[in-house]
């Protein structure tokens, strides 16, 4: 059985992924106000559905010819474990008067399926695109969360999906920006660093720009809490330090502990201030 329990097929290699799924589930969980066996099997089913992309990949990876064969037993136990344990809860979510929440599933199917194509192809490193959409499928797990903590289907919940896909976008973008930096030249002319530096960092500055300008909006417009913003200018505020004091020499875990501990952060100031 030994064969089997290989965390590099198990479990998901990209660490600062992670975030990515339970921030959108606390922040609807703590939106939602009750915490049920229906909101275990909901974590439970989010986790198990997250998790099943690591051996699916592998999978993919060993019938075209990426990774050794061997690792194909492996691969389809974790899926049946992962696949098993998705399909319970999900039964749970059903028999508890939650079907409803089974759409949400619907979007990430044909992006499960992009991904996996873009594995077959060799191609699915450094596709910002995909992963900005992939993590506007995660963050439905935020009102799916809130819907089960009120027990009924609320539009309301649409914005936490919203915040917490425009967070993750954001964070992604920058991210790249970060990686992206490490190879910057520090004996340029201290003008033609300024402006390249601003130059590198424009999308990711749109985009927090964007983020803090719609949460000011909404929020002040007596659509959402009012000072929701607060947590999207600390992301804002980090982007600006982050151009000015770009990542050379960084090294890649050095900026995913700083994403995460940002993403953190986000998190936290959100539920704190979404009441």
């Amino acid at each position: 059985m030994k064969p089997y329990f290989n965390k590099q097929i198990a479990l998901p290699q990209e660490h600062g992924s992670w975030v990515f799924i339970l921030s959108p589930l606390l922040v609807g969980i703590f939106a939602g106000g009750d915490f049920s066996y229906a909101t275990i099997n909901l974590i439970v089913a989010a986790m198990s559905a997250f998790m099943i992309r690591q051996p699916l990949t592998v999978a993919v990876k060993a019938y075209t010819g990426r990774r050794s064969k061997t690792d194909l037993d492996s691969a389809r136990f974790w899926v049946l474990v992962y696949g098993s344990i998705t399909v319970l809860a999900l039964l749970g979510l059903i028999l508890e008067g939650f079907g409803f929440i089974l759409f949400l599933a619907v979007p990430g199917l044909p992006v499960f399926a992009w991904h996996l194509w873009l594995v077959s192809r060799r191609a699915e490193r450094k596709q910002a695109g995909i992963e900005v959409i992939a993590t506007g499928v995660l963050s439905l797990t935020a009102p799916a969360a809130y819907w089960i903590g009120i027990r009924e289907y609320d539009s309301f919940g649409w914005w936490l999906w919203g915040f917490t896909w425009l967070q993750s976008a954001a964070s992604i973008v920058y991210a790249y920006l970060r990686l992206s930096q490490r190879e910057l030249e520090l004996d340029q002319a201290p003008v033609k660093r300024r402006s390249e530096r601003w130059l590198m960092g424009r999308r990711a500055l749109i985009y927090t720009s964007f983020n803090l300008a719609a949460s000011i909006g909404l929020g002040f417009s007596n659509l959402v809490p009012r000072f929701i913003f607060i947590p999207f200018l600390a992301q804002w505020l980090e982007t600006i330090w982050g151009i000015t004091h770009p990542a050379v020499g960084w090294k890649p875990t050095r900026i995913g502990i700083r994403q995460l501990i940002v993403s953190i952060a986000w998190t936290i100031l959100f539920i704190a201030l979404w009441r």
